[in-house]
């Protein structure tokens, strides 16, 4: 999961993903987040995505914010990016025709081939963190499927 900072929406991501990975007896698969900056490398996540998450019976707090790099194409089989200003961020880094498969836009999983973006709830309210959990645990929820059916 891939967002700029690391501290919104890519550890939201993350901690949706693991939640619904354990609930669905998935133990095997490995999710972690990052941002394509150098932002928040050690940071917590931001106050209100670990608010938000906790509300929804999530605990995020102890992620810390960590850049995404080359290695991370050998790390994962799927890379989502929170954004195409951040999806192109990424498809910088490829080195080879499988780093570049590898790499998608999560709201595509629920609205295939639009190439729409998770809006960055930074500079908003409660409703952006709303909006954006919304818009994750579907798009989680269409992956968890995929997995299961692996």
């Amino acid at each position: 999961m891939v967002c700029l900072g690391n501290i919104c929406r890519s550890p939201m991501a993350q901690g949706i993903l693991e939640s619904k990975l354990q609930e669905a007896g998935l133990s095997d698969v490995v999710v972690d987040s990052a941002g394509t900056s150098d932002y928040h490398i050690g940071d917590p996540p931001d106050r209100r995505a670990v608010q938000k998450s906790k509300e929804k019976g999530i605990d995020i707090s102890y992620y810390r914010g960590r850049q995404f790099g080359r290695e991370d194409f050998d790390e994962f089989d799927r890379i989502f990016a929170m954004d195409f200003s951040n999806y192109e961020n990424i498809l910088r880094l490829v080195r080879d025709k499988t780093d570049h498969q590898k790499v998608e836009m999560i709201l595509n999983l629920t609205n295939e081939g639009s190439n729409m973006s998770v809006p960055d709830p930074y500079y908003g309210g409660e409703e952006g963190f709303e909006n954006v959990y919304q818009l994750l645990d579907a798009a989680c929820d269409v992956l968890i499927d995929q997995l299961k059916s692996e």
